[in-house]
């Protein structure tokens, strides 16, 4: 998305499908001593582990328990080197992140916002839902058959693509003057990250961890703004489920119960264990293809449906 041209309903969009990307306040400095890894002893713990990160905007956090240490050091490299920025590459749109932050950080950004909102947006309330279930249909179709996705990722991603489909259309984003505020605050929350510049270099001097600090201090603005919107992110992962639906031998599956935007998300997420520790598989594997590990053997299909009725206690 080139900068200045950039409009908010993009950028919602994106905001939106990271679940990922408070009050804006400056970067945390870097521990004095090395953080300890949480608990991933039991595969929903490690499941839990990366939602509370999530919730707290902790991506650094999340990138030190989404993978083994030697991988993590891996990526930390990777990423000085400008061949990584996992774990951005979870999110959609992972590529113009550094472009949007670039062009919300801008000193004129309120005014070429409101002015690009303006003229596209306000007031066109029946185009934006038109455009949001048109999107949803494709978006569907492409998790479905395109993208490097699991089965697993494939049945997941969908439910959430149809869930954001169907916020946008009954959300209010053609109103100008909540557009307005969304606008300032978000161009407030990136001139905060001190990282908002669409150089590569930039990003990779500042390393995966310091990098992923300061853009959670975005995070969590952009999240208050969706919630003003109706998609209260942080109420999703508070009142997430995970229950273990299958277990053998370093092989299982834990079963995600949520709601978003209103929507029952049902899904499996394979994990695996390795060092006596369990991770996310999906993770774990787009994790090891960034820092250059080599390709490890496909994880096991789901063995078994998922049940009806309420999921098991953790």
């Amino acid at each position: 998305m080139p900068h200045p041209r950039i409009t908010l309903l993009p950028l919602l969009a994106a905001a939106a499908l990271a679940c990922a990307v408070a009050a804006c306040k400056p970067a945390p400095q870097a521990p004095a001593t090395a953080p300890v890894r949480g608990d991933t002893s039991r595969p929903v713990l490690a499941v839990q582990l990366l939602s509370r990160h999530l919730r707290e905007d902790d991506f650094a956090a999340f990138a030190r328990d989404a993978v083994p240490p030697a991988v993590h050091t891996r990526l930390e490299q990777a990423w000085r080197d400008g061949r990584s920025r996992w774990p951005l590459d979870e999110l959609p749109f992972n590529d113009r992140i550094p472009s949007v932050l670039a062009a919300l950080a801008a000193p004129d950004a309120e005014a070429t916002l409101r002015k690009d909102f303006d003229r596209q947006f306000a007031g066109a309330g029946a185009e934006i839902r038109a455009a949001a279930t048109t999107l949803g249909l494709f978006g569907v179709q492409y998790v479905d058959h395109q993208g490097d996705f699991s089965p697993a990722e494939r049945a997941h991603y969908a439910q959430l693509v149809t869930a954001v489909a169907r916020w946008a259309q009954r959300a209010p984003l053609a109103e100008r003057e909540r557009a307005h505020v969304a606008i300032a605050r978000l161009a407030t929350a990136a001139r905060a990250v001190e990282l908002a510049d669409a150089d590569a270099e930039a990003w990779s001097a500042a390393g995966m961890d310091a990098s992923l600090r300061r853009i959670g201090t975005f995070s969590g603005e952009a999240k208050a703004v969706l919630a003003g919107y109706g998609l209260a992110v942080d109420d999703s992962l508070d009142a997430l489920e995970a229950s273990l639906h299958m277990q053998a031998g370093d092989y299982a599956e834990v079963r995600l119960r949520y709601l978003l935007a209103g929507e029952q998300i049902d899904a499996l997420v394979p994990v695996e264990r390795l060092g006596g520790q369990w991770y996310i598989s999906d993770f774990l594997r787009h994790a090891e293809s960034a820092a250059g590990v080599p390709a490890r053997p496909a994880t096991p299909q789901p063995t078994a449906p998922l049940p009806d009725g309420p999921a098991a206690a953790p």
